[in-house]
């Protein structure tokens, strides 16, 4: 079928297809005339959302939250708000509710959650393509009425909000109180640990302490090198005197020794003068031979005096080098403990300082999330809220009315066909050619002559028009 051919199967069944638009047409404005009318309420919502994890205290902004705007319609559109509109606006205790409520459902279930779903059938949720405002649009035959729902389910979203982010703070406080007391024990345990310690092993100050034993500490060292230097000079006289005692320093030295020898020189040198003189049985002789035994006596007495001395003093060198070596062992010994208190003091303290950081930081999340707990504040506010309307939504007659031309149409085109296909005609030298498979040779253009009401009859015949294929 071509294009032609169906022109004409139109042009034919001209009567269904207007037949079937009128139809249509009529019926459509019957009902949009009988139809109640629609009033529609729109309450419009802005969102600065911003997500605070109570346990982190992480904030992301809203809109780096996955889905989070098809969550806030899920929230609008629940029943749980649902239920709140019904109790706000107390729709429950209407006598006239409950009389429909049993009529509708013979009882079954509670009029709430009747309301509920009714509520949410003519709820409509648009949100914003570029933005955080979200319209929440209620429809209904009472205009004051579904302003009222409008604003109600705003309001009681915004509340629903609040609760949703106050009830995991609530649950978060309760977490933190019972870890501060868990923390403040580990701190008090931590703090008399230290305390016991110090006691125990009378440390007022250590690290004062450790200096002044660290200073004496090096202190002994130094006397223990210069006794050490001293013991081996001492030893090296000591040697000395021993072994060659008038040739040693300290001998030589000695004031007593040395008036000795120049008296022992004197008395020998008139000892050899009187022997020359007077002989050696004379009185004189004998008397200053007497003399010189006497200083020689008195030289070698004197001589191992100072070289016992000169030991003595090494003995007391030897002495003094092995007291300060045991008391620098001692003091190493001291000094080693003092440090080895302080590693034990400094990992006690440590567990003092960590316990304290974890009780200062669990009591700021504790103090901040009980302030955020207690907060009535919504991260929603309504930006225009709903008013009644003046004009009905709907029914739209004009919109209706040029829907029904559109699909009576169609319609009415429809029918046309179903009935060609019903009873197939000729129409045109195609479908003859179509139809008994041969072909045309020629068609009469026959048009009848128009019927006149008045005037005279015409007497000539109608003119026909032969046309060759």
């Amino acid at each position: 079928m071509n294009f032609a051919q169906f022109l004409l199967i139109l042009r034919a069944r001209k009567r269904i297809v207007l037949l079937t638009l009128l139809v249509t047409v009529c019926a459509t404005l019957v009902v949009s005339f009988l139809l109640p009318k629609t009033y529609k309420a729109t309450s419009s919502l802005v969102m600065n959302f911003k997500g605070i994890d109570p346990l982190t205290g992480l904030t992301l902004p809203g809109n780096l939250l996955p889905g989070y705007m098809a969550t806030q319609i899920d929230i609008i559109s629940s029943k749980n708000v649902a239920l709140r509109v019904v109790d706000q606006l107390k729709l429950a205790d209407s006598p006239a509710v409950i009389q429909q409520f049993q009529e509708s459902t013979d009882g079954h279930g509670t009029v709430r959650d009747w309301l509920a779903e009714l509520l949410q059938k003519k709820l409509e949720i648009v949100p914003s393509k570029e933005s955080s405002v979200v319209d929440v649009t209620f429809k209904g035959s009472d205009p004051q009425f579904v302003a009222a729902v409008a604003n109600a389910f705003a309001d009681e979203y915004m509340k629903a909000t609040v609760q949703l982010r106050v009830d995991p703070m609530r649950k978060a406080t309760h977490y933190f109180d019972n870890q501060l007391k868990v923390l403040r024990d580990n701190l008090e345990a931590a703090q008399a640990k230290l305390s016991k310690y110090q006691q125990d092993h009378g440390i007022v100050s250590l690290d004062n302490r450790l200096d002044v034993e660290n200073q004496r500490l090096n202190d002994l060292s130094t006397q223990l090198v210069m006794a050490q230097s001293q013991s081996m000079e001492a030893a090296s006289r000591q040697a000395m005197a021993r072994g060659q005692g008038g040739e040693s320093p300290d001998v030589a030295g000695s004031p007593v020794v040395q008036n000795l020898k120049l008296q022992l020189a004197t008395a020998d040198s008139k000892l050899a003068e009187l022997n020359q003189r007077l002989g050696q049985n004379h009185p004189q002789v004998q008397s200053a031979r007497a003399e010189a035994e006497r200083l020689r006596r008195a030289l070698r007495e004197n001589t191992a005096i100072t070289s016992a001395s000169v030991s003595n003093n090494a003995g007391i060198f030897a002495q003094r080098e092995a007291a300060l070596r045991a008391a620098l062992a001692e003091q190493k010994s001291k000094v080693l403990e003092l440090n080895r208190y302080r590693d034990e003091m400094n990992v006690m303290n440590k567990d003092v300082e960590s316990a304290q950081h974890a009780f200062d930081n669990a009591s700021m999340r504790f103090s901040q999330t009980r302030i955020e707990g207690q907060s009535d504040q919504s991260d929603v506010s309504v930006l225009n809220p709903a008013v009644p309307p003046i004009e009905p939504a709907g029914p739209k007659i004009i919109l209706n009315t040029v829907l029904s031309l559109f699909l009576g149409s169609m319609l009415g085109i429809g029918l046309a066909m179903l009935a060609e296909m019903f009873d197939r005609r000729v129409r045109s030298a195609t479908d003859l050619s179509e139809v008994v498979q041969i072909p045309v040779l020629g068609a009469i253009d026959w048009n009848p002559p128009k019927p006149r009401r008045f005037g005279p009859l015409r007497l000539n015949p109608p003119r026909r028009q032969l046309s060759m294929n």
